[in-house]
């Protein structure tokens, strides 16, 4: 928070993707409290070396970290960026946290309940459905597939929200389905998967199988979270 109120420094990585002090920073703190935290445990964090898949396809549990995901959002000043942290157990996501630190909330997750954290305590949080379902779409990364989903879907309201916020307002029942019809990477959405499913939503691929992390490639396939039908 103290480099969000600051001069911000900024890098571009190989994808042309913007990365700051700021991620930086945050990933070190992270792994650093993961490694002392749970010592046998790798990780799987953007912002560090990735291992090859060789040696990632024996990992039976890893933390999935994304030590700032909506950059674009930081570097806009609206508040709307996260921290992902999730452990992964044979592929699925298990337990996470997404913290926001702008907005002074975090959202938690076991894969059985969820919950939202705020200065007035710590409050469960379901899943809702809605008359009119609000769909969740992404303030930076607009997607061309979702106005044909919109188009199927039928009467709805939209909400714009930035990072994996939008899994969040899924599981708070503040909106009903949050179609990602664009490029996401794995540390992008494990933390706010767990969190959605544990508040009772689902997350399935456009193929309709569910959305899990014990493959190679590291870019997910398009997905949707909704409630169960």
């Amino acid at each position: 928070m103290a480099r969000y109120h600051g001069q911000v420094q900024i890098a571009e990585k190989a994808d042309h993707s913007p990365v700051t002090e700021a991620d930086l920073a945050a990933n070190a703190i992270i792994l650093e409290g993961l490694a002392a935290l749970t010592p046998d445990i790798p990780v799987l964090s953007e912002e560090s070396e990735h291992s090859t898949w060789e040696a990632r396809q024996s990992w039976e549990r890893f933390w999935l970290v994304d030590p700032l995901d909506g950059t674009k959002e930081f570097l806009r000043k609206n508040g709307e960026f996260t921290v992902n942290i999730a452990l992964i157990e044979q592929g699925k996501p298990v337990m996470a946290v997404v913290h926001a630190p702008a907005l002074n909330k975090s959202w938690l997750g076991n894969g059985k309940q969820a919950w939202l954290v705020t200065k007035a305590g710590k409050e469960p949080i379901k899943t809702r459905p809605a008359t009119v379902p609000t769909v969740v779409g992404s303030r930076s990364h607009p997607s061309a597939g979702l106005s044909e989903f919109l188009d199927k879907l039928g009467t709805h309201k939209m909400a714009e929200v930035g990072s994996s916020l939008k899994f969040c307002l899924v599981a708070e029942g503040r909106a009903q389905y949050y179609p990602r019809l664009g490029p996401t990477m794995m540390w992008d959405t494990a933390a706010g998967q767990c969190i959605a499913e544990s508040a009772g939503a689902q997350v399935l691929t456009v193929d309709g199988e569910p959305l899990h992390y014990q493959r190679e490639n590291l870019l997910n396939p398009f997905f949707v979270v909704s409630l169960p039908r």
